[in-house]
């Protein structure tokens, strides 16, 4: 099997996998009892909480576990427009953004909210001229994804929220899903800032936003004392032990990791290139881990299950999305038949110099194959 969809989901490391396992086994207590069982986890979710606000720099009060990045980011979206609507109702956001994005400020324009769109230029990356010039007096948060999840395009999100501090009543959200653990990741400039478990090698079922100290949210889920007076129900410990240690692992010989992806990621970009029909809309600024590319005349789904075939796995766009094209890949080119025959390969300082050897030779073999049966 040749596993290069990453960017959907990791395998889960053995060691977070342990960590999982032990805290299942030996805390059976709830965190939220007050009897010796639950103060013991109760100790040790903070100690989870520690270690998560100590490796991205922020304060453990500042540290919300959720189910995944996908409630994260409507926790801090529809959080700050419910709970400052008496400020304003006017959201900025991109048309490059995950469905977790899109589809909660969609939700919230029919609700009553003003929703816009950032201009992206031809790069790819935020126009911030354009970003500036559409902040108004009712304009109370900018949603922002740090990368890209089909393109792989960053953003300078820093600079970004730099310039956000100007407008003291705009709270800056980063979707950063596809940047922690793949990029150092720097929270000094953002107000509220979104990961998941399942991206770094760890369990699914487990998130986290990260909220600085001045921002009050407005809770989506209601039901009492939890770790988060935000986010609430029965902590789910193990969870939490999981993400704790997967961050920590994920950052561990982080640069190795890194020059190693980009090493591969050069490499394989200078094959693809070299076969017909082959289009790459990953660009500069994208991560070396997310590599997008149209094959000219083949639909992706088709391509999809033509490599399935050989045990390689790839995907066509972000596997929450539901669209039959890539919408990023369109917004960044304008090309419908890129958008539609667009793939998305996601590698890993797991993936192998082999597995990409075996991709190329089988990707180029079905692009003769399916262009033939098509009688090009």
């Amino acid at each position: 099997m040749v596993y290069l969809d990453y960017s959907a989901t990791t395998p889960v490391n053995k060691e977070v996998l342990d960590s999982f396992n032990k805290v299942c086994l030996d805390y059976i207590g709830n965190a939220n009892s007050i009897h010796k069982l639950g103060k013991e986890s109760f100790h040790l979710m903070e100690a989870c909480v520690k270690q998560v606000a100590d490796i991205l720099k922020v304060k453990s009060d500042e540290v919300i576990f959720t189910s995944g990045a996908t409630e994260a980011n409507n926790l801090a979206i529809k959080g700050v427009a419910y709970k400052y609507r008496n400020r304003g109702n006017h959201i900025l956001t991109t048309k490059l953004e995950h469905s977790s994005i899109l589809e909660t400020v969609d939700y919230l324009s029919k609700n009553g909210f003003e929703v816009e769109y950032i201009n992206i230029l031809e790069d790819g990356r935020i126009d911030i001229n354009d970003l500036k010039n559409k902040i108004k007096k009712n304009t109370i948060l900018v949603s922002i994804g740090e990368v890209n999840s089909e393109i792989g395009i960053k953003q300078n999100v820093n600079e970004i929220g730099l310039m956000l501090k100007d407008y003291p009543k705009v709270f800056f959200h980063v979707d950063g899903t596809q940047a922690v653990g793949k990029i150092e990741v720097d929270l000094k400039n953002i107000d509220l800032y979104s990961f998941s478990g399942h991206k770094i090698y760890g369990i699914k079922g487990i998130g986290c936003l990260i909220k600085k100290g001045n921002i009050e949210l407005e809770p989506i889920i209601h039901g009492g004392k939890s770790q988060s007076k935000y986010r609430s129900g029965t902590p789910t410990l193990a969870h939490y032990a999981s993400i704790a240690k997967a961050l920590k692992l994920v950052y561990d010989n982080f640069n190795n990791k890194y020059d190693y992806v980009m090493n591969l990621n050069k490499k394989l970009k200078e094959k693809l290139l070299k076969i017909n029909n082959i289009c790459i809309n990953s660009n500069e600024n994208s991560i070396p881990h997310i590599l997008n590319i149209s094959i000219k005349g083949i639909k992706a789904e088709t391509m999809l299950n033509a490599l399935a075939e050989k045990d390689i796995f790839i995907s066509t766009r972000t596997a929450c999305s539901d669209n039959t094209i890539s919408l990023s890949v369109y917004e960044l080119t304008k090309n419908k038949e890129l958008a539609r025959s667009s793939l998305r390969i996601s590698i890993s300082y797991l993936t192998t110099e082999e597995e990409l050897e075996y991709f190329v030779q089988v990707i180029e073999d079905k692009i003769k194959e399916l262009s033939f049966e098509k009688g090009e």
